[in-house]
Parts: C-alpha cells; sequence; structure tokens
C-alpha cells in the first residue's frame, strides 16, 4: 500500500499521517498494525515502512531511510483548456495513469468554461486531489504538477526550451515523431469547439508541430490522453 506523506515529512523513523492519508489508511483499507507501507512524497522518493499504531487523529508509521526513484525519460507536459464539468476531473484522472508528469490548463477562447480568481483556485485545488488520487490507484511515486496559466501565452513562456512540441490538430495527418533521447515532450490540445485561428498561430510560431491521431474527432477531455499514452508507447516508458 501506497501513502503519500509531505517532502518535509519523509525521514527515518516515526512518521505521523494524518487528515485524508490517514481516513485512507484506517477506513478505506482497514489496515492493521504491523502492515508494511510504502511513504512516498510525490516528489521523486520513497521509504519503507510499518505501522507502528493509530489514533482517531493520526496512523503512525515507522520509516526506514528514504531513497530516490528515478523519474522516466521524457518528462510529458499537457497543455490542456477548461473542460466543462465532470470531464475535467476525468481528463486530469487518465493524464496520470497514462504517465503525463505536468499538466498546465489554459484559458481557450472557445472554451465553455472560463474560470479566474477564487473559483479558479478552488477548481484547481480540487483537480490536484484528483491527480494524488490516480497517483495512488497506479502506483506512481511522484504526483504530476497540476498548475492553471492565465493566457496562452503564460503557459508557454514556462515551457522548456529544449522540449518537443506538438499541437493536436484533427485536421492533420502528421504521425508522432520524437527524436531519440527526447528528455522532454509538451504537448497542447483545445477546447470543445476546437482551437482559435489565432491561438494556432500562436502555438506554430512557438514551435509547435501539427499532430494528428487518426481519421476520428475525439473529445476535448480524450486527445491529451491518447497523445500522451502515445509518447509512452513510443518512448516504452
Amino acid at each position: 500500500m501506497r501513502i503519500y506523506v509531505a517532502p518535509a515529512d519523509l525521514r527515518v523513523g516515526e512518521v505521523s499521517i494524518r487528515g485524508d492519508e490517514h481516513h485512507y489508511v484506517g477506513r478505506v483499507r482497514r489496515s492493521r498494525v504491523g502492515d508494511v507501507v510504502e511513504l512516498v512524497d510525490g516528489a521523486g522518493r520513497r521509504a519503507s515502512g510499518q505501522i507502528v499504531r493509530f489514533s482517531d487523529v493520526e496512523t503512525v508509521v515507522l520509516a526506514e531511510a528514504p531513497e530516490p526513484i528515478a523519474a522516466a525519460a521524457p518528462r510529458i507536459r499537457a497543455l490542456i483548456p477548461w473542460i466543462k464539468g465532470d470531464r475535467m476531473d476525468q481528463c486530469v484522472e487518465k493524464l496520470v495513469e497514462v504517465g503525463c508528469d505536468e499538466l498546465v490548463i489554459w484559458p481557450a477562447a472557445r472554451a465553455v468554461v472560463q474560470l479566474a480568481g477564487e473559483r479558479r483556485e478552488a477548481r484547481v485545488a480540487k483537480l490536484r486531489a484528483a491527480a494524488v488520487a490516480a497517483a495512488r490507484q497506479c502506483g506512481r511515486a511522484a504526483i504530476p504538477e497540476v498548475e492553471a496559466a492565465d493566457s496562452l501565452a503564460a503557459a508557454l513562456a514556462a515551457v522548456p526550451a529544449a522540449s518537443a512540441r506538438h499541437v493536436l490538430d484533427p485536421g492533420s495527418s502528421d504521425r508522432l515523431a520524437l527524436a531519440a533521447g527526447a528528455a522532454h515532450v509538451t504537448l497542447a490540445s483545445g477546447p470543445e469547439g476546437g482551437l482559435d485561428p489565432r491561438e494556432l498561430d500562436t502555438l506554430v510560431a512557438a514551435g509547435f508541430a501539427s499532430l494528428g491521431l487518426g481519421p476520428r474527432t475525439l473529445r476535448a477531455e480524450t486527445a491529451p490522453v491518447i497523445a500522451v499514452a502515445l509518447v509512452r508507447a513510443a518512448t516504452g516508458t
């Protein structure tokens, strides 16, 4: 069983597990004293441990020395628009499962949903929680980052210079082609109504090559998941 803790809390000795993770261990998994667990900090470190006691508010684990977990290259960043309703949660969940490392949500011109201020912060917090749950379910050691950008330009400004760049285009027949040993891949996708031509021009100007995913038009929440899966399949990671 895998339990997530804050990076500062992952250390040799007794580690206190509280909040949602405490509930997960005791109520969901019905664990017992003596059970062996794996602690991960969501930032690439893990430690073996054993449950030594429970209380109403915490689970205490006796942890061994933490060790780093090598991340699988390439590191994949997905630039995805806001998507309506539960489909946004499903998109984040599936992106985590197929191996996305960073999710940046941007306000596409044709997106049905437009969020700002406290509403956006609350929604991002919920999506981060969904990423944690998905990482636990699929056995990932590192929790993918989930951020919201103020604009497409802001999202592009944070893309590593050496990243391979692809924009999902349902009208393109181009297939995925990655340079050997690519360390970072960025995939950009559009909303329910598709990318605005100006957004597509901006992405192309920023070095994004068109990428088609076959003859069928995929939903906004499906296309980036398929694209990430293709990258992982192509690189064997």
